[in-house]
Formats: structure tokens, C-alpha cells, sequence
């Protein structure tokens, strides 16, 4: 069974030469002890591979200056050098009991290891830090998608406030281009200003930023090297720098949001103002065409006035001429009576005239009072 003549070498290159010489007894034990003591070597190659594992691990790290042969406390021990123990295979015709390794030593194990942990603790750190990078460029890209969000959400605010809104509140399906337009313009302006001001304000940062380099280049030709302190005293004032650029962002977009208010405030003035200015000036048309109609009625009313004058004073002549008025003959008597019937006629005529001219005058003079206190 030359298989198993191998394994039992290969198992005995691990394991030593007292393991060795214990394989020859174990053909007098029975099935359920060779499992056991299977198990066992089972287990001890497994060991065997993991240290073998870390010891190519560790010698993969190695220059070729720094393969020294570790020296064995044990007696009778010969030095092993790394690189015969790696690139040696052992060829079953030379004897692989001839040509066993010897084991390690338990310092030498613990040495291994210990270097072993700190490369992993090392990977480990690199790792981390690799992940804070990785971490804070994606909380980055996070807080720049969600300014983005708020400001296309503020943007379709102020587009249904300033252009959807009216043109619904006026009953009209139709949004007029021009009105798209100018807020597609005024939006423009807007971010052309703003772009404006985060480009000084980078340049002003480049500038800072050139002072800062030339302070930490003067400082490390000085010799003044910053501390571990230092760096941390820097973070924190960082972030309280950063935590009053947030609040003045806030505040900012406070103030923005009032003056939005404020703006259509104004606007809804505007349109008062507008509309009092248009009723102003109807009424000042409309006082114009009173004034006129007044002036028409005073120089009507002056009219009858004379008309009134003459007729009393005719009235009067014609009363003393009766005072004085001796009895004529029959056919004056009846001629007079008939002028005087007709002058009576006139007269009750020309009376029912005033009193239609001074009806008239005190309704346009009413009119006219009630005007004069509208306008005040």
C-alpha cells in the first residue's frame, strides 16, 4: 500500500520522529482507537498547515537581506534557512524521513505570530482609514444629493407660486410663455449670481488656503512641528466652523424665504395701488364733468334768474298801474282783461320755469355735496 506509506511519512515529517515510531504500534490497536488517534493527526496537520500558511506569509514579506537562519535553543538541532525550508520539495526516492524539517521553536512561533498580528493590525488600519475616506465621500455625495433635492423642491415651489398659481387663480388652463420665460430669466440671473459669488469665494479660499501653506512651509523650515494636539485643536475649531456655516445657511435661506414673502407683499400692493390709482383718476374725470355741468346749471339758473327779475318787476309795474287804475270803457275793459289773462298765463309759466330751475339747482347742488364728501 504505497499510499498509505506516504501519508504516514508526510505525517511523520510534521509530526517528529517519536510520532513516527509511535505509527508502527498502531497496527495493534483496534478500528475505534485508529479513528481516535486519526482525528488526533487530523488535527495536528491542521495546526502544521495554518503555521506553515503564516510562515510563507511572513517570509513573503521579507527581503532577501533579511532571511537569517533563525537559531534553535533545542540540543542537536541544526540552523534552517527560510529559503531551503520554501523552495525545497522533497522527491520520495532521496527519503522524505531524511529530509524532515525541523520544527519551530515556541519563541520563534510567538515571534512570528506577534509580527503577523501587528502586519494585520496594520491592514487592518489601513482598512479603516480607507473606509472613513470611502464613508465621508459618500456622506458628501448624500448631503450634496439632498441640497439638490431642496433646492429643485424649492424651485418647483416658486414656479407654482409665481407662474402656475395666477394663471389658475385668473381661470386661464393656458400658462402665457412670456411669464415661463421672464421666471426662466430671473432664475438665471439668479444662479449667474450666485455662481458669482461661489467663485470669489473660492478664489478667496485659494487664497487663504496659499497663506495656510506658506504658514506650515514656514513653520517646518523653522522646525515647529505640529502635534497630535495641535491637529485635533484643528478639528474641533473645523467643526465649529462648519457648524456656523450651517447655521448661517440657515439663516440665509431664512432670509430668502422673507424676502420671497415680502416680494409678494409688495406685488399684492402694487396691484392695490395700481387699481386706487385707476379709481382716482375715473373720479377726477368724473369731478371734471360735474364741475362743467355745475357751471352750465349756475349760467342757466343766473338766466332764469334775470327772467324772475324782470318778470316781478314787471308783475310790480303792472300791480301799481291796478293800484291806480280807473274804470275804463267796456271794450278796454275787455281788452285789458284779456292781456292780463295772458300776462297771467306767462307769469304762472315762467314761475312754474323758476320752481323747475330751482328743483333742478338743489338736486344738482345736492349731487354736488355728496361728490365733494366722496372725494374727501
Amino acid at each position: 500500500m504505497p499510499d498509505t506509506e506516504t501519508e504516514s511519512v508526510k505525517t511523520e515529517s510534521f509530526l517528529g520522529d517519536d510520532a513516527g515510531l509511535q505509527l508502527s504500534e498502531l497496527s495493534f490497536l483496534d478500528l475505534g482507537d485508529l479513528r481516535t488517534e486519526a482525528q488526533h493527526l487530523s488535527h495536528a496537520l491542521e495546526a502544521a498547515k495554518n503555521e506553515t500558511a503564516m510562515l510563507e506569509k511572513y517570509i513573503s514579506r521579507l527581503d532577501s537581506k533579511d532571511l537569517v537562519p533563525i537559531p534553535s535553543t533545542e540540543e542537536g538541532m541544526s540552523s534552517m534557512d527560510f529559503t531551503m525550508a520554501r523552495g525545497r520539495r522533497r522527491s520520495k526516492s532521496r527519503g522524505l524521513i531524511a529530509d524532515r524539517m525541523h520544527a519551530l521553536t515556541v519563541e520563534q512561533k510567538c515571534d512570528i505570530a506577534q509580527r503577523e498580528l501587528d502586519e494585520t493590525k496594520g491592514e487592518v488600519e489601513k482598512l479603516k482609514q480607507h473606509s472613513d475616506v470611502f464613508m465621508q465621500n459618500h456622506k458628501a455625495i448624500m448631503e450634496e444629493a439632498d441640497v439638490r433635492l431642496t433646492e429643485i423642491k424649492k424651485a418647483v415651489a416658486e414656479f407654482e407660486r409665481d407662474v402656475v398659481k395666477p394663471a389658475l387663480k385668473k381661470k386661464s388652463s393656458v400658462i402665457t410663455s412670456e411669464k415661463v420665460m421672464r421666471y426662466i430669466e430671473e432664475k438665471m440671473r439668479a444662479k449667474d449670481m450666485l455662481t458669482d459669488k461661489l467663485r470669489l469665494k473660492i478664489v478667496s479660499l485659494k487664497v487663504q488656503k496659499k497663506k495656510l501653506q506658506m504658514q506650515l512651509r514656514q513653520k517646518d523650515e523653522i522646525g515647529e512641528v505640529l502635534h497630535e494636539v495641535d491637529f485635533q485643536q484643528l478639528k474641533i475649531e473645523n467643526s465649529q466652523y462648519l457648524e456656523r456655516i450651517d447655521e448661517r445657511n440657515h439663516d440665509l435661506l431664512h432670509l430668502k424665504l422673507t424676502a420671497g414673502n415680502t416680494i409678494l407683499i409688495l406685488t399684492s400692493y402694487k396691484k392695490k395701488l395700481q387699481c386706487a390709482t385707476d379709481e382716482s383718476n375715473m373720479l377726477d374725470r368724473e369731478i371734471a364733468q360735474r364741475h362743467d355741468m355745475l357751471r352750465k346749471i349756475e349760467i342757466e339758473t343766473q338766466q332764469v334768474e334775470e327772467v324772475r327779475d324782470k318778470a316781478e318787476t314787471q308783475n310790480k309795474k303792472l300791480c301799481r298801474q291796478l293800484s291806480d287804475y280807473q274804470v275804463p270803457p267796456v271794450f278796454d275793459y275787455v281788452q285789458d282783461k284779456m292781456e292780463n289773462t295772458d300776462l297771467e298765463k306767462s307769469i304762472k309759466a315762467w314761475e312754474r320755469k323758476v320752481e323747475i330751475a330751482e328743483m333742478s339747482l338743489k338736486t344738482y347742488r345736492k349731487a354736488w355735496d355728496q361728490m365733494r364728501m366722496a372725494s374727501n
